[in-house]
């Protein structure tokens, strides 16, 4: 596989867990960041991510936040693969289901960690039509459940970013749901994720608390000591930053809009 036509992507709001989770990402392959620290995230992160990289000749691209630590990170090549052959064009965890305090839309996955095909996805990209897509339609996703022990909501549509998820998954583009479970006993929020049975690694949630919180950062720190890496390091690429430096300002004068115009709606249906 060339790995030059492989990247991977972090919106980063902890710059300090970063230098310390990024050492243990897929190695030889161009990283990049999202400046999250102005308050972007999620679907706008999202759309500024396919307005940055579009036409830099990815194929594959790994989304993986600062709170993600790997175990064995030569895995996702295989998976790669496996998506290749297998035509999928998402992989991830379902975000409803599996993860004890993720109880929301089992048919779509959390963005903590996934892999997209890019250049699918870059053909395909309709930002519009993508926003169009924010809504469920009863039993329209057959897949099988049973094997969830966890909560869950069918029709959850919580996190504003299910919108490109549904966009693909009408597009009938396939899924590869990830396994994953609670990691450690004593710890209630770090979850391990498999691909074939093996550790391919751990989430371990809380990323803004890092250093702030004395509890957070000895729990993701124990979580990090716990993993060992035999592997050689190689000289790797520099790391390429993004950051949209008037969202926090536009996002404010959205939500100003948004306030408004819910005002004056309340307003004439009490009329």
């Amino acid at each position: 596989m060339d790995n030059s036509k492989i990247a991977i992507l972090s919106t980063v709001i902890n710059k300090e867990l970063y230098q310390i989770s990024s050492p243990l990402f897929p190695e030889k392959i161009q990283k990049y960041i999202i400046d999250g620290t102005n308050g972007m995230h999620g679907i706008s992160s999202i759309f500024y991510m396919m307005e940055k990289l579009k036409g830099k000749g990815i194929e594959w691209l790994i989304m993986s936040d600062e709170d993600v630590l790997f175990a064995n990170p030569f895995l996702v090549f295989d998976l790669i693969e496996k998506m290749q052959s297998e035509n999928y064009t998402i992989c991830g965890i379902r975000d409803g289901g599996l993860i004890r305090h993720r109880v929301q839309n089992p048919f779509l996955i959390n963005t903590f960690f996934s892999i997209i095909n890019f250049k699918e996805i870059e053909m395909l990209w309709d930002k519009k039509e993508i926003l169009k897509n924010n809504y469920i339609l009863e039993n329209e996703f057959d897949d099988n459940l049973d094997h969830l022990t966890g909560l869950y909501d069918r029709n959850s549509l919580k996190e504003p970013y299910y919108c490109f998820y549904l966009w693909l998954r009408r597009k009938n583009k396939k899924i590869f749901f990830l396994d994953t479970k609670i990691a450690f006993k004593d710890d209630d929020f770090t979850n391990v994720v498999y691909f074939e049975n093996v550790v391919l690694l751990y989430h371990t949630w809380h990323a803004r608390f890092y250093s702030k919180s004395k509890q957070q950062t000895e729990r993701i720190n124990k979580v990090l000591q716990s993993i060992v890496s035999d592997q050689k390091k190689l000289p790797d690429l520099k790391v390429i930053v993004f950051k949209d430096k008037f969202y926090a300002a536009r996002s404010k004068i959205w939500k100003q809009v948004y306030k408004i115009k819910n005002r004056m709606h309340n307003f004439s249906v009490l009329k």
